[in-house]
Order: structure tokens, then sequence, then C-alpha cells
């Protein structure tokens, strides 16, 4: 396995200097912006993910107007309320993507981020609490406790929030099986342990987010 430093330089090589290659890092929020967020804004942006898997980001993101008001703003503690009549109506509205599973998942995910409210305060505050270096606890967490959020949807709707996560994209897969660290994708919680330590060796080693890391890990793909 390749030290951060090897990591580093290799995307340096690619990206052919150290300016064009900082400036395509992302950068986390820190624990107080993601307090600040609303549960109202996350839960439309875990839905907005819901919608956008399979499909065009363009086009859902052109509809999400339309969501926010057949979703009552995506307030938990009004969507917790819509009985299965009032879903079911709005699959009549063509504004929208009618696709009974996601919108079913809307008031599933309202649920889940009311009762992690209940218990830290607010959904920021929640995510504010996780520790990075157990990243893969908080999507196992999430893919459990919520709906249609299992796969890469939890790391991309973490990554959309700002909170520090990598990601397990095709180009990160392929540079983690060159170097040995895996030899399939993995899934089950032992294997997805030994990715999650590897990136924590790499955050030791370079002091930088998780989410650089992962970036700068992509660009070493061949």
């Amino acid at each position: 396995m390749h030290n951060f430093k090897w990591i580093y330089e290799h995307a340096l090589a690619r990206k052919g200097s150290i300016e064009k290659l900082e400036s395509l890092l992302p950068v986390p929020k820190t624990a107080s912006q993601l307090i600040a967020v609303s549960d109202d804004r996350y839960l439309s942006d875990m839905c907005r993910r819901v919608f956008r898997a399979g499909l065009k980001h363009s086009m859902v993101d052109a509809k999400w107007p339309a969501f926010e008001q057949v979703f009552f703003g995506f307030d938990p503690k009004k969507i917790i309320l819509m009985s299965d009549d009032m879903l079911e109506q709005t699959m009549q509205d063509k504004r929208i993507i009618r696709h009974w599973g996601k919108i079913k998942s809307v008031r599933s995910n309202a649920f889940m981020i009311d009762q992690i409210t209940q218990q830290h305060k607010s959904f920021g505050q929640f995510l504010a609490d996780w520790p990075s270096n157990d990243i893969v606890g908080l999507w196992q967490y999430l893919a459990k406790y919520g709906a249609h959020l299992g796969g890469n949807s939890a790391p991309a709707f973490l990554r959309m929030v700002g909170k520090d996560t990598f990601l397990l994209s095709n180009d990160n897969l392929a540079a983690l099986k060159a170097q040995g660290i895996i030899d399939k994708k993995p899934t089950g919680k032992r294997a997805l342990n030994d990715v999650q330590d590897v990136f924590n060796r790499w955050h030791a080693e370079s002091h930088r987010p998780y989410c650089q890391i992962s970036r700068l890990l992509s660009f070493c793909a061949d």
C-alpha cells in the first residue's frame, strides 16, 4: 500500500501544478456549519439524492422546486403526518417524478430525521458529532434506518451536505484495487472497516480531510 505522499505526488503529476490540483479538492463543512443547517434542508437533500439515483441529476434538480411544494418544504414533522392516501395522491402530480418506492421513502426518511433530532437536538448536530474516522458506520446507520440510502447513496448524500466523507467511486475502487487493498467492491461491514482503516492511516499522515484524500486517490486511477 502506498503512503499519502505517493498519492499526492501521483495526483500532482496528473494535474500538472499544485494550484490546479488544490483547486479541485472539496472542502468539508465545519461542525458549526453543519449544525447551522435546518432539518428540512437535510431532508430535502437526502430525498433529492434518492431521486437522483439512476436518473440524470439535472432533470431531478429542475423538478425540485415542485417537490418542495408537494412535500411541505420537506418539514419532517409535517411529512411524517402524511397518510398513505396523501402519498398516493402525489403520484398524480405530473410536476414531480412519480416513483412509488422513492415517494414512500420521503416519509420514511422524514421519520428517521425526526427520531434523530429528538435524541441529538438536530440532524446537523448528529452529523457534526459523528467522527469521520468511522464514516462507514454513518453510511451503515443511514442505510439501516433510512430508505433507499444503501450502496453509494448515503456517502453521496453526505458529500452533498458537506459532511467529511470519502467515496467509493469507480476511480477510487480502481485505485484501491491497484494498491492491493481490495480485490472487489467492499460491501460487508468487515470489508468497509478495512477500507476505513486505510483512509484513517492516510488522514493521520496528511492531516487532510477524508474528502480531499478521496479526491486525490481518484486522480491515481489508471
